[in-house]
Formats: C-alpha cells, sequence, structure tokens
C-alpha cells in the first residue's frame, strides 16, 4: 500500500496588500522621493555616456527649461519681452500650454473610466475643420472667420469624441481601441487635404500668409510686436480659463456629480437615475469638443497650417498628465510643466553635447527615465509589499 506524500504550499517570499488612503504629506514625499532618485539615475546615464557630471547636467536641464538669460540682461519692458518671447522659459510654457488644455479635455472621460486615447485624433480632426474654413473662406471678416472657424473645430471634435461613445454605448465595443484607431483616420483625412492644397509644392506652409486670414492675430492692427497683441500669450490665456472652467465643472456642477457616480460604477449610476448612455455621449462630446478647440487654437495662432503631426504626440502624453494629476485640473498645470522641461531640458542635452554623441534619443532616455520612475511610484502608494517576516509580524 503506498502512501501518498502530502505536498505543503510554499509560502511566497512577498505579497503585495493595498494599502489604506495614505496621509497627503507621505504621498507627496514618495513622489519627490522618486523624482530625486530620477534625476541620479538619469545623471548617472549622461556620465556613462558623455562623461557629464551631475552638477553640469543639472544646470542644463534647467537652462533647457527655464532659461532666461537674455530676459535678465535687457534693459527696458520692450526688450526684456522680446527677449523672453526667444527665451528656453517661453518656449516650454507654450508646450505646455498645449499639453495642458488637451489633459484638461483628457480629463472628464478619465473620471468616467471612459479610456479616451484618441485626443490626438480629435486635435488633428478640429485643426482641419478649422484649417478648411481658412483656406476657402479667406475672404470672410476676419472675426466672423475667427468664430467660423471656431465653431466647426467644436463640432468636428465633439462629433469626432461622439463617435466611440455611441458605438460603445449601443454595442459595448472597446473605446480604447476605437478611439486609438480614429486617430489614423483623422492623420489620414490631414494628409490628404494637405497634399491637396500644396498641389505641386514641396510643401504647403503657412496658409493665407499675405492677408493673415483666420490669424488670431488679425484681430489687432498696428505693431505687431505688441506684448498684448502676441497670439501665443492669448493661447496661453485662454488655455488657463478652459483649465478653471474645467476644475469647477468636474468639483461643483450636476454633471461633473454624475460623471464621478458612473466612474465608480455604472450599476450605482443606474440606480440614483442618472443615464448612464447620457451622461457617457455629453461627457465625450465635451472631451472632443475641448481638444477641437485645441485644433483651432494651433491653426489660429501657431502654426497656421495643418499636417498629421501637429498634434505632436501630446495627445498620448496628455494621458499621463491626466492620470498623475488624478483628472485635478489644476495639478495638470504643474505635471505639464514639469513634463514639457524635462523634455526641453534633455533636448538642450543632446544639442550641447551632440559632439559627444549625445543624440536627441539619448535624451528621450532621460525623459523615460523619469516618466518611468515618476509613474511608478503610484504603485508604491496605493500598494505596499509584504515580505514573509512582515506578514507574520502583521498576523500576529
Amino acid at each position: 500500500m503506498s502512501k501518498t506524500k502530502e505536498v505543503k504550499a510554499k509560502e511566497p517570499l512577498f505579497h503585495i496588500v493595498a494599502r489604506d488612503v495614505m496621509h497627503p504629506g507621505a504621498s507627496f514625499g514618495i513622489r519627490v522621493a522618486a523624482f530625486v532618485v530620477a534625476l541620479l539615475l538619469s545623471a548617472l546615464f549622461v556620465w556613462v555616456t558623455v562623461k557629464v557630471d551631475l552638477i553640469t547636467f543639472l544646470k542644463t536641464m534647467f537652462r533647457g527649461a527655464f532659461g532666461m538669460d537674455k530676459v535678465f540682461e535687457a534693459e527696458g519692458f520692450e526688450n526684456a519681452w522680446t527677449a523672453l518671447l526667444s527665451s528656453y522659459m517661453w518656449a516650454t510654457l507654450k508646450a505646455a500650454a498645449k499639453l495642458l488644455i488637451i489633459a484638461v479635455a483628457l480629463g472628464p472621460a478619465f473620471k468616467m473610466r471612459f479610456w479616451n486615447v484618441g485626443a490626438e485624433g480629435q486635435v488633428i480632426i478640429g485643426a482641419m475643420a478649422a484649417a478648411f474654413v481658412m483656406y476657402h473662406y479667406s475672404t470672410m471678416p476676419g472675426p466672423l472667420l475667427l468664430l467660423v472657424m471656431l465653431v466647426v473645430s467644436i463640432l468636428a471634435g465633439g462629433i469626432w469624441g461622439l463617435i466611440p461613445a455611441f458605438f460603445k454605448t449601443k454595442l459595448n465595443t472597446n473605446e480604447t481601441l476605437f478611439t486609438l484607431m480614429m486617430n489614423y483616420i483623422a492623420m489620414k483625412i490631414a494628409d490628404y487635404f494637405y497634399n491637396l492644397w500644396r498641389g505641386a509644392k514641396s510643401a504647403l506652409g503657412m496658409i493665407n500668409q499675405t492677408s493673415r486670414a483666420g490669424w488670431l492675430r488679425s484681430l489687432w492692427s498696428g505693431k505687431d510686436a505688441a506684448w498684448f497683441r502676441n497670439e501665443d500669450l492669448w493661447f496661453m490665456i485662454i488655455v488657463l480659463v478652459f483649465t478653471v472652467l474645467m476644475f469647477f465643472y468636474l468639483k461643483s456642477t450636476k454633471q461633473g456629480y454624475e460623471i464621478a457616480v458612473v466612474g465608480e460604477s455604472h450599476n450605482t449610476a443606474r440606480y440614483a437615475g442618472i443615464s448612464v448612455t447620457k451622461v457617457m455621449l455629453r461627457t465625450m462630446a465635451i472631451s472632443g469638443a475641448i481638444c477641437g478647440i485645441c485644433g483651432f487654437l494651433l491653426v489660429s495662432s501657431q502654426s497656421h497650417t495643418i499636417n498629421s503631426a501637429m498634434a505632436g504626440g501630446f495627445g498620448f502624453t496628455a494621458i499621463i498628465v491626466a492620470w498623475l494629476s488624478k483628472f485635478n485640473s489644476f495639478t495638470m498645470i504643474g505635471t505639464s510643466v514639469l513634463i514639457v522641461a524635462l523634455q526641453n531640458g534633455s533636448m538642450l542635452m543632446a544639442n550641447t553635447y551632440s559632439d559627444r554623441g549625445f543624440s536627441p534619443s539619448a535624451a528621450d532616455v532621460i525623459v523615460a527615465i523619469m516618466l518611468l520612475m515618476v509613474i511608478g511610484c503610484e504603485f508604491f502608494i496605493k500598494y505596499r509589499v509584504m515580505f514573509k517576516h512582515s506578514a507574520k509580524e502583521a498576523k500576529a
């Protein structure tokens, strides 16, 4: 008679346990520590590749992100303003504003747990609609032309956001794949019109470059260099207005409350008398419409043209911004500036030390290290790792 040998299950080396709600000070400390570690790892990478020491690395990164050397040296307001427009700081703020408005657009959709990764396409389709009106109706009065461009951008972006939401509510399609694929459709539409409009030319260039019809600066006359007529400045102001409005929309309105409830549980929302379908369609229309406004601003105040790459990948980077900021619009401001500052600082590293072999690809490694550490630290805020002895002590 054979005896069966009982095999005792081996206890794992560690367990991953969900934390209770962490104190804000502790979570902030973890994020700061992650950022410091990321800086040190990035500095180590730079030292290994091009033998640049830590202090030089930090100085170059800071200068590339926030350098305003000529601004402080300028005499008089006009000279200082002109120097600011060509400074690294201004370039960072411009790019951060673009990233911020896309993150603000994604905030309500993500809070509703609708994974909209189609912001890139929604921005492009909004820009395409504005450029179409700008190109074909340039003889309209300036203010009316800009108004029509804005309206069609809002409609185009809103409809582009509604399409995946409609199929999600009716057929329960996967919104991540649906919105992702729609990005490529928008890009190809932009490519079609770009090639159509450029004709035999090697590049389309700026639309209405002579008349400036449809350009935001066409609303003003006189000296273009006046600080209050600067298109980029108005771009930033408009983005900040939308940021404030979105904060109060999500925090203080009935629709914001409905978004939060739908995000927590569809069943709970239905029990409370909230139409999940209505909230989903409305929220995605708003998300797409704000992306469309971003497209309008890019065409009317920054690029004055159209191409399939004009969103610059910010539609995907904005996902990180929205997620790290916990869908808080005000927090998105700092997160957007930080991410763009890292990108611009690392690019100055590439430009400064290109003769030593430090390429733009190496600069991307710095940004990747930073984002990996900052995003990864969120795991330790939500969970803790308990090893064998810790688990036994906790049970005791």
